[in-house]
């Protein structure tokens, strides 16, 4: 029998057995059916974390988002990148730069270590248009001789969450709808605007800020906060800043409209030909940093990734510079197969407690494993310059094992007294933090979600301020009067100002779309640029305009 309304029931549609409970509701659950009570954190020793392992509802969650898509990346798909080579200054300020890290790379002035850089755009397919509104990637991999070392962030230097566990849920809100597979403000904001502890990057996304110029000119960060640790396993918090020294430049959204209809690689395109002319790029590496502890003092935790630390309490200070000069032969070989992971730290750096970062540091490697293959490390762009020696063997796609000529090639297992391999003797002391806390699914206790939004605001220059204002209100004003409301407390809550600068331009936009709709009734007027007025209108017109042909 037909069900009501013409539509199919729903476990005959989506593929279902059949078997499935009769009733139903509105609870979370697992895939287990496991009712989820806390789905806004992690699982972790005290409310600062750090994670445990046995995280199940996050490690299931995380483990299926990663393996949402097939083969391009599920995020930071659109991308390009480019060799080169990092010089350490061998100094942070007036002081050696061993007084806070042992890590190798940084001891020596003058010291190269060559890099490989991924840039890309996070939340669109492999080829989007470069000019979209979205946090660009900036994934820099060292190619170090104790190893590899991958510093994964983005050139804004916050993010939209602060606990790992929502990462699926953010990025589901920005991809298209799963019904209609349409993307939609809407959705971005039905979830922005019930995540205040977002405003501060929204704050930063919606200004010119969201569209750089081109890749070139956009500063990185490393976004999360780490740790250097020294010789005596002494450990302080830092971040990572990477300063363009071709200066800053960002577009407005009607500048990167313009753009776009003339050119929707332009970002690849000028990073590739200004490599070729002779033009390397080069970038500034800053830290800040910071003991190691809660900083009670403060009125934000330190391990937030949606807040800064303020440059007058933590200086930048400059530890070497990067230039890129050589372009990739092969751009599937070399950039779409290179793989970036949080986890991938040499000696002298290690992690903080950063709940993001400690869920970043599973996801990033595990999507690799699934999306280049298990071998992934043996492809020459992902493999160390240093010789590797590992007891692992086979899985899909291995074309050498990672044996040591004078060894026993019998004995892939350690310890062992019939010559296989032998662990390292320790560079330093380890560096050993200690913890005495329940273990909680808890937020942190000094959220502050809106200063450093609010100030954000106010720091915006007048044009700055005014693409923000012209951005939000033309992407809320279509979606529902619950969301808007939403958006508007907390735009107020950031700025008395921002606020009612939002409030009367989704009011604004919102007149003149109900006018569009009623002109376009009548046969009058032309739909504003970006409305929704105007893409049905554009639907209609690739049917009316185009020309009819014969088939063959």
């Amino acid at each position: 029998m037909p069900a009501e309304n013409g539509k199919q029931n729903q476990s005959q549609s989506n593929g279902s057995s059949g078997n499935e409970p009769s009733n139903s509701s509105d609870i979370l659950t697992t895939r287990q059916g496991h009712p989820v009570s806390n789905n806004q954190s992690l699982r972790t020793v005290g409310n600062r974390g750090p994670a445990t392992l046995e995280n199940y509802q996050f490690l299931e969650k995380m483990s299926h988002f990663d393996r949402e898509r097939i083969p391009e990346r599920v995020v930071h798909a659109r991308g390009s990148g480019a060799h080169g080579v990092f010089e350490a200054y061998g100094t942070v300020g007036n002081e050696p730069v061993s007084k806070y890290t042992r890590a190798k790379l940084f001891q020596e002035k003058g010291k190269q270590t060559p890099v490989f850089v991924r840039f890309s755009t996070v939340g669109h397919g492999i080829h989007s248009p470069e000019t979209l509104r979205d946090p660009r990637g900036f994934a820099v991999k060292f190619y170090t001789e104790d190893g590899n070392w991958d510093l994964v962030g983005n050139n804004l230097k916050v993010f939209f969450i602060r606990d790992a566990i929502k990462f699926p849920d953010l990025i589901h809100s920005q991809k298209p709808d799963p019904v209609t597979n349409i993307q939609s403000g809407e959705r971005i904001f039905d979830f922005i605007s019930n995540t205040p502890e977002a405003m501060h990057m929204v704050t930063f996304l919606f200004s010119p800020w969201g569209i750089p110029a081109n890749y070139r000119q956009m500063q990185g960060s490393g976004v999360n906060t780490y740790k250097w640790v020294n010789a005596d396993g002494v450990g302080v918090l830092v971040k990572y800043h990477w300063e363009p020294l071709q200066g800053i430049k960002n577009l407005t959204q009607a500048q990167a409209q313009e753009i776009q209809g003339k050119n929707f690689n332009h970002a690849t395109q000028d990073l590739y030909e200004a490599i070729e002319r002779g033009e390397y790029p080069q970038w500034e590496l800053n830290v800040q940093i910071m003991e190691d502890g809660e900083h009670p003092e403060l009125d934000f935790d330190p391990l937030d990734d949606t807040k800064l630390w303020p440059q007058d309490q933590f200086p930048w200070y400059p530890v070497g510079k990067m230039t890129l000069n050589r372009n990739p032969l092969n751009f599937f070989a070399e950039v779409e197969q290179s793989a970036f992971g949080t986890g991938v730290l040499v000696d002298g750096l290690d992690f903080s407690d950063d709940k993001m970062l400690q869920g970043r540091t599973f996801s990033y490697s595990d999507t690799q494993r699934y999306r280049v293959g298990a071998n992934y490390l043996q492809l020459p762009i992902n493999a160390p310059i240093k010789k590797v020696a590992t007891n692992q063997r086979d899985g899909q796609m291995a074309y050498h094992q990672d044996l040591v000529p004078g060894l026993n090639p019998h004995v892939n297992y350690e310890p062992s007294s019939l010559g296989g391999l032998k662990e390292a003797t320790p560079a330093g002391k380890d560096h050993t933090p200690s913890y005495s806390a329940s273990l909680v699914r808890q937020k942190i206790d000094r959220t502050n979600d809106f200063k450093q939004a609010g100030e954000r605001y106010r720091m915006h220059e007048d044009w700055e301020k005014d693409d923000l204002i012209s951005n939000l209100s033309n992407a809320l004003a279509p979606a529902a009067k619950v969301i808007q409301d939403k958006m508007i407390e907390l735009c107020t809550k950031c700025d008395p100002e921002y606020g009612q600068r939002v409030a009367d331009g989704i009011k604004k936009v919102s007149e003149m779309l109900k006018k569009e709709k009623e002109m376009s009734k009548n046969g009058n007027g032309q739909p504003a640029p970006g409305s929704d007025a105007q893409k049905h209108e554009a639907v209609k017109q690739a049917e009316n305009m185009a020309t009819e042909a014969k088939p063959y």
